[in-house]
């Protein structure tokens, strides 16, 4: 982490170029609801989804981040979410095994592309985990989220493969079904987090390990303002969080807003489209 102080003394931030794996939403729908989020009653734009995908796209090579692609399957529409289609540290991956038989192929199918593209290192596990939608990780451990989706046994399975600590942290609110709507790594061990999401007990976790975290407010998470991705200096976040914008800019940080909104149908926004690969 790299921390600079501007003239006027808040604290500046370096950009760390990053490599990224999406999913272009080309069969995206809500045809059935695993989370809150998902009402098949309502209408969905595919069109306009591709369209603000491919702007978030765009805005991370302009960034100067590596994108590469996944190839979207037919019958798979939260293929799309890529950043639940495993977990790279170090070059290895675990993959993904998700707990709603509507996505389980999609484990499958990211693993054979991180094999067919010379990563040797890759885990099919054998616990449910649904990638970095509940595996964050920070510069010393790896958070991992827990009561809705991903299991503790597939947290054990990730500190055994990744020797790295990993932390268990429950969620309680059906509103953030992932570690990703709810928390988010901002550069190195520094986090941002709504506390209402958590247990008590994973609360008090949170305070001991990042006294300093920005605490983000109800409304900012829920217009799913910590599924965010962050270089290190700039933080993509939904442009609804706009409270959010400015706690971020007060760190030195510069935030950017985008609309995903159609995206949203799906309970995903920015991170959940985006899996960083850790080399």
């Amino acid at each position: 982490m790299t921390i600079r102080r501007t003239p006027g003394g808040v604290p500046g931030r370096t950009a760390r170029p990053r490599r990224y794996l999406m999913c272009r939403p080309e069969y995206f729908e809500v045809s059935y609801a695993i989370n809150a989020w998902m009402d098949p009653t309502k209408p969905v734009d595919t069109a306009r989804a591709v369209m603000q995908w491919e702007r978030l796209h765009d805005l991370y090579l302009s960034l100067g981040h590596q994108v590469d692609l996944i190839d979207p399957l037919p019958g798979l529409p939260d293929m799309v979410y890529a950043a639940n289609g495993a977990t790279v540290v170090d070059g290895k991956v675990l993959g993904a095994r998700f707990r709603n038989v509507e996505r389980a192929a999609e484990g499958p199918a990211y693993q054979e592309w991180f094999r067919a593209n010379g990563f040797t290192e890759v885990l099919d596990p054998e616990f449910v985990n649904e990638g970095e939608g509940d595996f964050l990780v920070t510069t010393n451990f790896v958070l991992a989220g827990w009561g809705f989706r991903s299991t503790p046994e597939g947290h054990l399975e990730a500190q055994e493969f990744f020797g790295k600590p990993v932390i268990g942290l429950r969620l309680t609110d059906p509103r953030y079904y992932h570690l990703d709507t709810a928390l988010a790594v901002l550069d190195g061990d520094e986090v941002m987090y709504h506390p209402a999401a958590f247990s008590a007990g994973s609360r008090a976790v949170l305070e001991q390990l990042f006294p300093d975290a920005l605490l983000v407010g109800e409304q900012d998470a829920g217009a799913f303002g910590l599924n965010a991705v962050s270089d290190g200096r700039h933080v993509v976040i939904p442009e609804a969080a706009q409270t959010l914008a400015e706690q971020l800019r007060g760190r030195g940080f510069e935030p950017i807003g985008m609309d995903l909104s159609e995206l949203l149908k799906g309970g995903g926004s920015v991170k959940c489209c985006t899996l960083e690969i850790r080399a």
